[in-house]
This record gives structure tokens, C-alpha cells and sequence, in this order.
């Protein structure tokens, strides 16, 4: 979950990294450090904390820099060994002539740690990282060439990793590799990057190279080699990337996170253009490359994901199932790839992933296609590690996004799993023809009912200033909307650390109900005109009995609300199966609201990355 950037090249190089980390910060913020190529020495500055110390601490001693010509930098989120100096990247040899920044998890590196020992290395960090800096200058000392002795080293690592090596005594060139960890290349005119993600480097060019397991990147000014795990070198695709610069602004709002919650209708347009033009044609999914005939006999499909895109998914069973009748099983990814399952090649697999490179889900999909399932992938990033290894792709177009809480991307998977309920039920004939018109219609409408829902936050405001002094929160629901507990209880945990938790409403009475008194709020999901309004009100009514605080999120205008909540949140009139893609969006600016009245950073939440790399 690090982020790593390198450059070889004309600009100021400590400029370029920091760049590059500022827009990576979202990877992990614990420690950060850079190694410069600087008058034939390689200097080395590392920070605790956020990547602001690191430019206090190189602006303190820029009078050491002379003209440095190459770099790698490197923000952390830990692994091995706590937060700390002496565990932060870049990590050196014994020597100190060789740097190395890594991203991911080395499984073998306690053993050869214990070989490196004997052979008279000294460690001085925590860290598995220590140990790749440690085996390439061992395997350099012999080879005399940094290709070579990075190759070498790699084939004896176990687990995951994108490394990124420099050596005083090679000037001004990086050898990256990667397996299991996400690295690209980015191509200029004379200067070359290497980095672990597309913000870094697309202030300055958007012409790209990804690296695939067991690949190697020699980058110098001129000229990017790529070869595989045996040294034979490789012609790679140059892509160009979709996104501007602009994107990884702020644009005027307080945090990223706010930002990119008011650009939900903006991304659900997105999601349904070219895919619903109206509401008498039928949904059109290009990427989905399965045949209409064995869509059409589709009796089992399994969808695996974590944390936020797992509560989409499950969203995404009720409504398969709903609308074409086809049984669905929702598993978290990382417990899916530690057990017997029953996929084989008549299951439809679909992963989500905001990223793309979410390591477990990755692993899970990479276990099914071994199985010979079709893989359809759900993701942000059609250039990411889960997107090359789809048989069938839906993109949620939602632009990049920066704050570590998801919440647009979160949307856009919702709308996805729409259009895809809705397409299979259009190919297996499951649902009136009427009722999909309808269903059709609100979804063209939803972006302009969200448009209403932010134009009036102050309910949402008041409610979170009320409320931001509790310790503990219950969100309940039932039906199509319990997902929808799910993330609202997960975002108010993320950025504002109140403990919050989830439940089927009906389950209240199965033990929670124990925990309710006056510091305990209990926030209600409730849309009428579905099957469950009523017995959510009841379990409400149970709640109020044993003076919990109630919160009411519904789309009713019955005034008698009022004598059950403290307070009720209004939403725009909605078709109940509808409502998930904006019951969330009040949800996501409660938790924001409290965790600004408590003075929280909102996008970068202690503990948490944007992109989860290792299992």
C-alpha cells in the first residue's frame, strides 16, 4: 500500500518526487523519504509522520543538495516494524551505496535475513525491505551489474513486491521489478519515471508502460529497457492515460472527500452514458464478452470483494437475484482465497475493486480463472492489475479518486451493478417490461435527485454537530438497504473513529438490543413503499422503549416521524429498489460533517490506505 515514484531526468528531481509522493500520499502516510543521486552520492532523507515533514526536513538542509540528477522516494504505510525513523525507505545495504524502496509483503525474508547475517550484513530496521537491500548488494558484489544482481535477487523473494533500486556506483539509473505489486513506467523527453501509480507522474506525462509479474524496468534519461525474470528483453504497449492533472485538485473544496461526494452525479452520468440511452432500449454492456446463450442458462455467479466494494456487491446479489433470478454468493475476498470453493468454469465470477489492485481480490481472481470461470471485473481503473486479468470488464468511469474513504467510486459501483441486474434480466426475460421501464427511469433521474440531496446539507450538518459527541452508533436497515447500514456505519468509522456497526434491523432484538441506552444512537434506513417499512419502524419503536437516540434517512413526508426521531434526514421520493444510490449519499456527509466537527483528517484517516496491495 506504499507509494513509490522515481525519476531520471533535466527537472529539479527533489520537485518531481515530492510531486509525485504529495499525489501518492493517499497509499500511505506513515514515514516518507527520498535517496538523490546528488555530485556522485547517493543522500538519503527520511521523515516520521506525514509527507509534510519530509519538505520541512529537505527545505532545513537544502544547502547539502548540489544538482541532483535521479531519485526514488517513497511514502509508507507499514507492514513490518512500527511506523518509525529507522524503518522508513529508502533502505540502504551495510555499505550505504545501494537504495532500495519497496511496496509489499515478503514472505521468505526471515530466512534470508538469517543467511544475510552470516554472511556479515548488519540490519538495522524491522522491515523485510531491509533484507531485498541487503541480497541485491550481495548479489552485485559478484555480478558487478545492477540488472543482473536485481534479477537474481528477485527470483529468491516469496510474496509480493515492486522494488525500485539505485547504486552509487551506477549513476542515474533505477532498476524497478515487480510481482504481485502494481509499478509502471511513464515516458518523457529525456527523463523517464517509475512509480507505483498514475497520479504520480501524470502532472507530466500521460504516456505509460505497467509492468507484469516477474518484469523488469531498467530506466535511465534516454532509454527504458524492459526484459523478463530471465534477462529477455520485452516490446511493451506505450498506453495513454485518460485522466488531467486537474483531476487530483481540490477544486475550492475543503477536502477531497467532499469533492468527489458532490461529484456523484456527475459520475453516475457517467456510469449510464453509452449504456441506457432510454428507457424503451435495452441496456447496452460492450465489455461484458460472455454469450447472450450461456447468459441466458446462468444459474451461479459469486462475487468477491472487501471493504467498501464488498458492501456494493452486496447490493449487486440483491439485485441479481431480484431482478434475474440468478442465486448469488458474496464473499470478502481475503477470507475466499483460504478455503475450498465450489467455482469451476459454469460460475460467472465478478471481482470489485475500486483500484484494481486490491491484493486478495486479485489472488481470489486469479484462483477462479484457474478454475476456468469467466472473470468480469467492476473497478475504477481500467488500467489496473484486475482489469488485465478480465474476461469481461465493466469501467465505473469515476475518475480518480483521492481520499482514502471511498465514496464516488462506491456510486459508481452501485449504478454498475444496475445496469448489470438489469441486462441479465433483459437476456433471461425475468422482469415485466413495464416495471423495467420504470426502473429505467428513475436511474436517468437519479443524478438530478442527488443534485437535491447536496444542495440542502444543513439538516445533515445539524444533525452531525448533535450527534458528534457519541462514542458508539448502531445503523440498521432491512432489504435492499442493509448494504446501505453496512457503508454508512463503515464511513462513519473510517474518518471520524466512532465506533459504528451495521445491523439487519430485525436482528436488534438478537443481542444488540443489550447495548441501547441514551449514548447509543441508532441511526434507521427506512423508504415506504417497500415490504419492510412498517417492521423497521416497529424495531425503531423497540429502540425508543429503551431510550436509544433515533435517526430517521427516508424519503416519507409523514409528519408522526417527528414523535419517534429525534431527528429525520429527507430524501427525494424514490423507487425503494432504487434507493441505495442515494440513501448513501446522506450517510457519506453525516460521517464527513463529524469528523470535521471533531477535527479529523478527513482524507487521510490514521491507519488506512487507499489501495490495499497486500493480503
Amino acid at each position: 500500500m506504499c507509494g513509490i515514484v522515481g525519476y531520471v531526468g533535466k527537472r529539479d528531481v527533489v520537485s518531481v518526487l515530492f510531486k509525485g509522493l504529495t499525489n501518492l500520499e493517499y497509499r500511505g502516510y506513515d514515514s516518507a523519504g527520498m535517496a538523490l543521486r546528488d555530485d556522485g552520492e547517493i543522500k538519503i532523507y527520511k521523515t516520521l509522520g506525514k509527507l509534510i515533514n519530509l519538505k520541512n526536513e529537505l527545505e532545513a538542509r537544502k544547502s547539502e543538495l548540489k544538482h541532483p540528477t535521479s531519485g526514488i522516494g517513497h511514502i509508507r504505510w507499514a507492514t513490518h516494524g512500527s511506523p518509525s525513523l529507522v524503518n522508513a525507505h529508502p533502505h540502504t545495504c551495510s555499505c550505504g551505496k545501494l537504495v532500495i524502496v519497496h511496496n509489499g509483503i515478503i514472505e521468505n525474508y526471515k530466512e534470508l535475513r538469517e543467511e544475510l547475517l552470516k554472511k556479515g550484513c548488519t540490519f538495522r530496521s524491522q522491515t523485510d525491505t531491509e533484507t531485498i537491500a541487503h541480497l541485491v548488494a550481495d548479489e552485485y558484489a559478484s555480478a558487478k551489474n545492477l540488472e543482473t544482481a536485481v534479477r537474481n535477487s528477485v527470483k529468491k523473494l516469496q510474496g509480493a513486491y515492486a522494488v525500485c533500486v539505485m547504486h552509487k556506483d551506477v549513476p542515474d539509473v533505477i532498476v524497478g521489478a515487480r510481482k504481485h505489486a502494481p509499478m509502471l513506467v511513464a515516458l518523457g523527453e529525456d527523463e523517464n519515471f517509475i512509480a507505483s501509480d498514475t497520479p504520480a507522474i501524470i502532472e507530466y506525462t500521460k504516456k505509460t508502460i505497467y509492468l507484469e509479474d516477474n518484469e523488469i524496468a531498467v530506466v535511465t534519461k534516454d532509454r527504458v529497457r524492459i526484459t523478463d525474470i530471465e534477462g529477455n528483453e520485452i516490446i511493451k504497449k506505450v498506453e495513454i492515460l485518460p485522466w488531467e492533472p486537474a483531476a487530483l485538485s481540490k477544486q475550492g473544496y475543503k477536502h477531497f472527500m467532499l469533492k468527489e461526494i458532490h461529484e456523484q452525479p456527475d459520475v453516475i452520468r457517467n456510469v449510464l452514458n453509452g449504456k441506457l440511452y432510454d428507457i424503451d432500449s435495452p441496456i447496452i454492456l460492450n465489455e461484458v464478452k460472455i454469450d447472450k446463450e450461456i447468459l441466458k442458462k446462468l444459474n451461479k455467479i459469486q462475487i468477491i470483494a472487501c471493504g467498501t466494494s464488498l458492501h456494493a456487491a452486496l447490493s449487486g446479489k440483491y439485485l441479481i437475484e431480484d431482478f434475474a433470478g440468478i442465486s448469488v454468493d458474496v464473499e470478502a475476498s481475503s477470507e475466499y482465497i483460504y478455503r475450498k470453493t465450489t467455482t469451476d468454469e459454469s460460475t460467472l465470477v465478478i471481482g470489485v475493486s475500486q483500484s484494481g489492485e486490491t491484493a486478495d481480490t486479485i489472488t481470489a481472481i486469479k484462483q477462479a480463472k484457474a478454475k476456468n470461470s469467466h472473470v468480469l471485473i467492476i473497478t475504477n481503473r481500467p488500467d489496473s492489475n484486475m482489469a488485465r486479468l478480465a474476461d469481461s470488464l465493466i469501467p465505473v468511469n469515476a475518475g480518480i479518486e483521492v481520499s482514502v474513504a471511498a465514496t464516488k467510486s462506491y456510486s459508481a459501483q452501485l449504478i454498475s451493478f444496475y445496469l448489470l441486474a438489469i441486462h441479465l434480466a433483459e437476456i433471461k426475460g425475468t422482469l415485466n417490461k413495464e416495471y423495467l421501464k420504470s426502473i429505467k427511469h428513475e436511474l436517468i433521474k437519479l443524478p438530478s435527485k442527488i443534485e437535491e440531496v447536496l444542495s440542502n446539507v444543513e439538516p445533515i450538518k445539524t444533525c452531525a454537530k448533535k450527534f458528534s459527541s457519541y462514542k458508539n452508533f448502531i445503523f440498521i436497515s432491512r432489504g435492499i438497504n442493509l448494504s446501505t447500514a453496512y457503508e454508512g456505519a463503515l464511513k462513519l468509522k473510517e474518518i471520524s473513529y466512532i465506533n459504528a456497526t451495521g445491523y439487519a434491523a430485525g436482528e436488534l432484538k438478537h443481542g444488540p438490543i443489550a447495548m441501547l441506552d441514551e449514548t447509543m444512537p441508532v441511526l434507521a434506513i427506512l423508504i415506504p413503499g417497500g415490504i419492510t417499512y412498517e417492521k423497521i419502524l416497529s424495531n425503531c419503536e423497540e429502540a425508543k422503549a429503551r431510550n436509544a437516540k433515533l435517526i430517521a434517512l427516508t424519503s416519507s413526508n409523514d409528519k408522526n416521524l417527528e414523535s419517534i426521531f429525534d431527528v429525520v434526514i429527507r430524501i427525494p421520493e424514490i423507487n425503494e429498489i432504487i434507493s441505495p444510490a442515494i440513501t448513501c449519499v446522506p450517510l457519506q456527509l453525516l460521517a464527513y460533517y463529524i469528523a470535521e466537527y471533531l477535527g479529523k483528517d478527513v482524507d487521510q484517516p490514521r491507519n488506512l490506505a487507499k489501495s490495499v496491495t497486500v493480503e
